[in-house]
């Protein structure tokens, strides 16, 4: 039932949609402004709004939107979005100025300078990444930014939220492909994103205006459906309302009765995902009761129970165990009157608020008792979700993978366990005791030996259920550690980037004592004087050289084969000799050496013969991967080249001379790499592609560089490396420099 139609013209989506052509009304805009704040913050100061609106106009004079109003008329929208949430004067002024950094010239020192660190600390944080990113990840890294500056005010994400939102009030203005994409990332990302902060209002209506712009033919006829039936629907609703005051009036408790509005988003995605009939939908009827207390809650739904019979399976207590994002309420469906299926809510007025604004009205409250700190990790522990956000995202270096994990974590279905002494945790769907284990503490994930559930030994791959009373056992030996295998099957965020950093320290433990032994090896092997070189600061200064943060980086760099271990003896030797001024003595060690073929070190055996001398041909620098073939010198043992090289068909010549060769690369092998890099001339061109090389430890021997007439620069380096897998990272580094349009491997010279 999906469409794939392509999105239909602005023309017809006017008509379709015309929530998506929304204008803004100036003229007392501001003046709404002030009073919306003045109303939930009498004693805060407003002329900080003023002073904001004046520097905005300003700044944008001259703009205008897509929609041909003045570019003003948007920051003024997202700041009375912001203003009805009941945020504070100084998180309205940054809303104000959200994007007078990003598209005037009013930079962010002046605006630190008039505002203070903490409106600029808002507005850099909501401030979209400029020409430097492209592509998918330009997305990944600007959602990255914001969870960071999010994860030290949640107001920045209220600010980017109220942005998207009023953006997408007039995506009808903009092109039908922009706008689809746009509605795209809305759906996938910031609207489980208000969802997960509880922000209903803002959630809806970005459900709702993403739904308009994918799928404008069904939206309507969904938006005609729901309009048809409303009068019945409304007569009906009355008649539940008016049993429901009447049992209120007889348990003399004070409350408000009232229909719930229909989100055309949610009916479609029952609809269509779940097969169900429009007139099969439990929610297409739907009232909310707000009460007092917390009593008044529980003696309502047993009147109600009482009047109307509940339907088994479908009563959901969110007072007792609040969902993730703090909502709490009473669900229940019952037959009404007629027979008809009515889903019925029950909650107090605070935590009607706590629904309807989520973390934007417990803001608000922190605000007006803390004088606006707001501190996610010392404040807000029943967020657990804000204060794991910024830890697992510093551990995924990669965006789109980030990107990805973020999509899973907000989008994810929660099951809530019990630990033995009662606590709550929510865990994604299909969460395991490991799941468990490391939500608990990670030291706890990293020491888990085996699992109670409702008191039975399970296996730790055992999914959990909501209600499950979970306990695990931990390991006392000091060597305890996780295994690889729980990767396969842990669900949550948390637990997967934990795991993956243990493992990624005890392999970096290592390749520091592969990379130390293979230097002192290498040491030995060329009788150069170990003790007097090693206990030199020489290798401090080497590896500050080659920017690695400290010695241990270094020692890491060549046991993953980034960088070979005798570049390291020659920068250290060099470094030594011109301490004691002196070229003579065992510690001189002439430059081509290093180029002369080492047996053991090419990375090749000859089939039958494994101890005969082998060299990598440099006419075509193989690599591990490539096809070979061997070739039998006079004197210089066997020489390897490509099976494409253009030197292969004169060795063909003479057959008895060819040998039949194969890969055997071991943590002593190292190649030589030639690359292209094609790019616009500009200034500083090579001095940046140089800079990467040298920051992912690429030890360059040669580098030649030519300029066009149409401004082409090619450049061609060639360098040594140890891991042919470091390569593609390299070149993906390289590929991400400004002007750079191409970067690939020269197979032969």
């Amino acid at each position: 039932m999906a469409e794939t139609s392509p999105p239909a013209p602005p023309s017809s989506l006017r008509r379709l949609v015309p929530r998506i052509f929304s204008r803004s009304a100036r003229r007392d805009d501001v003046e709404q402004l002030l009073r919306t704040v003045r109303t939930h913050h009498p004693k805060g100061d407003l002329s900080i709004i003023e002073r904001a609106y004046s520097v905005a106009e300003r700044a944008h004079t001259g703009q205008k939107r897509q929609s041909g109003e003045p570019y003003i008329t948007h920051p003024l929208a997202v700041a009375q979005i912001l203003a009805d949430l009941g945020l504070g004067p100084k998180a309205i002024a940054a809303a104000l100025l959200h994007d007078t950094v990003e598209d005037t010239s009013y930079g962010l020192d002046e605006l630190t300078a008039e505002f203070g660190d903490e409106v600029a600390m808002l507005v850099d944080g909501v401030t979209k990444l400029d020409k430097v990113k492209y592509g998918d990840s330009a997305q990944a890294e600007t959602v990255r930014k914001m969870i960071v500056a999010m994860s030290r005010d949640i107001r920045v994400l209220l600010i980017k939220l109220a942005d998207r939102l009023h953006n997408a009030r007039t995506w009808g203005f903009v092109p039908p492909e922009k706008a689809a994409k746009k509605a795209t990332e809305t759906l996938e990302i910031f609207a489980p994103l208000a969802h997960r902060l509880g922000i209903q209002a803002i959630k809806s209506e970005l459900e709702d205006l993403s739904f308009a712009v994918l799928h404008p033919k069904i939206f309507a006829e969904i938006d005609s459906l729901v309009t048809q039936r409303t009068p019945q629907r409304e007569q009906y609703v009355q008649n539940v309302i008016n049993a429901v005051d009447s049992d209120l009036r007889e348990l003399r408790i004070r409350g408000r009765v009232m229909g719930r509005p229909k989100q055309l988003y949610s009916v479609y995605q029952k609809m269509v995902v779940r097969g169900r009939e429009f007139d099969d939908i439990y929610d297409l009827i739907g009232i909310r009761i707000l009460v007092g207390s917390v009593r008044d809650c529980y003696a309502v739904l047993g009147s109600i129970h009482a009047r109307w019979t509940p339907l088994p399976g479908r009563f959901k207590d969110y007072i007792a165990t609040p969902k993730f994002n703090l909502y709490q309420s009473l669900h229940t469906t019952v037959i009404g009157p007629g027979g008809r299926t009515v889903e019925i809510q029950i909650r107090t007025h605070e935590m009607h608020q706590q629904a309807e604004y989520g973390v934007a009205a417990h803001w608000k409250y922190k605000e007006q008792i803390a004088g606006g700190k707001f501190d996610v990790k010392a404040n807000d522990t029943d967020m657990a979700w804000l204060a794991h956000i910024s830890d697992w995202q510093a551990e995924t270096a990669d965006p789109g993978e980030f990107l990805d994990s973020l999509r899973f974590e907000i989008g994810a279905k929660e099951v809530y366990v019990f630990t033995p002494k009662g606590r709550v945790i929510g865990l994604p769907a299909g969460a395991t005791p490991v799941d468990f284990a490391y939500a608990v503490h990670t030291e706890v994930g990293h020491r888990t030996m085996g699992a109670k559930v409702n008191g039975r030994l399970v296996p730790l791959e055992s999914e959990l259920k909501s209600g499950d009373v979970v306990e695990v056992f931990t390991s006392k030996n000091p060597d305890a550690s996780p295994s690889q295998d729980w990767l396969s099957f842990v669900k949550s965020t948390r637990a997967r980037s934990k795991i993956r950093g243990w493992f990624t320290k005890e392999r970096r433990e290592e390749a520091v004592e592969q990379g130390k032994e293979g230097i002192a090896r290498a040491m030995r092997r060329q009788n150069l004087p170990l003790q007097r070189l090693m206990s030199q600061d020489s290798f401090t200064e080497v590896a500050r050289q080659l920017r690695f943060e400290d010695v241990s980086a270094l020692y890491a760099a060549v046991g993953e084969g980034h960088i070979s271990t005798q570049s390291v003896i020659e920068k250290v030797t060099a470094l030594v000799s011109a301490e004691e001024d002196t070229n003579t003595g065992p510690i001189d060690l002439p430059l081509g050496r290093a180029r002369q073929p080492r047996t053991g070190d090419s990375g090749v055996l000859v089939r039958g013969a494994p101890d005969i001398l082998v060299k990598l041909a440099k006419c075509c620098t193989p690599v591990p991967g490539d096809a070979i073939l061997g070739f039998v010198t006079r004197g210089s043992g066997v020489s390897v080249h490509r099976d494409d090289c253009t030197n292969v068909s004169a060795l063909r010549d003479e057959p008895e001379r060819m040998i039949d060769v194969e890969w055997a690369p071991s943590t002593k092998s190292i190649f030589m790499v030639q690359i292209q890099v094609e790019a616009l001339d500009r200034s500083g061109l090579l001095s940046d592609v140089t800079r990467v090389l040298s920051e992912h430890h690429v030890n360059i021997l040669s580098a030649t560089v030519a300029t066009s007439k149409n401004q082409l620069a090619i450049s061609k380096f060639v360098f040594e490396m140890g891991d042919i897998v470091h390569l593609d990272r390299v070149l993906n580094a390289v590929r991400r420099i400004d002007a750079v349009y191409d970067v690939y491997r020269v197979k032969s010279s």
